[in-house]
């Protein structure tokens, strides 16, 4: 007789991180396509409280961010908004956060999802180590980048840091979120790149005009 309680369960959770000023559809391909390949019971999108990357930058204030994220995985029942950045006052570090999701999830396992240009710059972000030992990573490939050299950094930061990197592939679909702020600014279309309720939400608060 199997005593196993849901609580002994263990979970695969895959977390999208990013400032997500806006969410695109290419944050959503990248989140269902980590989903199905590595078979993620959740992935939670994680919008960052303040980017030691971005501190120069004006960032959309998070409760916008955040409506856009909860309208865009609205029919997803696999993505959840996860607020644990959101709601702290200093500057967001990986390396702080994924103990607190890790205590949150005390059960699951922790698949950290990012592109393919992130893994080049890992790094240099607040201590790596930490981030390598806490969760996997999950490294977007996309067909259109030199599949020797990722495969190299793969390599090399498994053995560095005797991490868990797994190349996640998905299709090219070359789209960022400054580039919609800037076609919003030229009141270009944005159709296509967002899904329509973020889009409404846009037009309908005048976010980046």
């Amino acid at each position: 007789m199997d005593n196993a309680t849901d609580h002994d369960i263990i979970q695969k959770i895959g977390i999208m991180g990013g400032t997500f000023n806006p969410i695109h559809n290419g944050h959503l391909l990248m989140a269902e396509y980590a989903r199905e390949e590595f078979d993620l019971n959740q992935v939670l999108f994680l919008p960052t409280g303040h980017s030691p990357h971005k501190l120069e930058q004006q960032i959309t204030e998070a409760s916008m961010r955040c409506d856009m994220i909860e309208l865009a995985i609205q029919d997803n029942p696999f993505f959840k908004l996860d607020l644990t950045e959101v709601k702290e006052e200093r500057i967001s570090y990986t390396y702080l956060t994924l103990p607190l999701l890790k205590k949150k999830h005390p059960n699951a396992e922790l698949y950290f999802i990012l592109g393919a240009d992130s893994l080049f710059d890992l790094e240099d972000w607040k201590k790596p180590e930490e981030i390598l030992s806490t969760c996997n990573i999950l490294a977007a490939y996309r067909e259109d980048k030199r599949e020797k050299d990722f495969q190299k950094q793969i390599d090399y930061l498994n053995k560095k840091y005797h991490a868990h990197i797994y190349p996640l592939h998905m299709p090219s679909f070359d789209v960022s979120s400054s580039n919609i702020r800037n076609r919003i600014r030229e009141h270009r279309s944005i159709h296509y790149l967002v899904p329509k309720e973020v889009e409404h939400y846009i037009r309908k608060t005048g976010l980046y005009q």
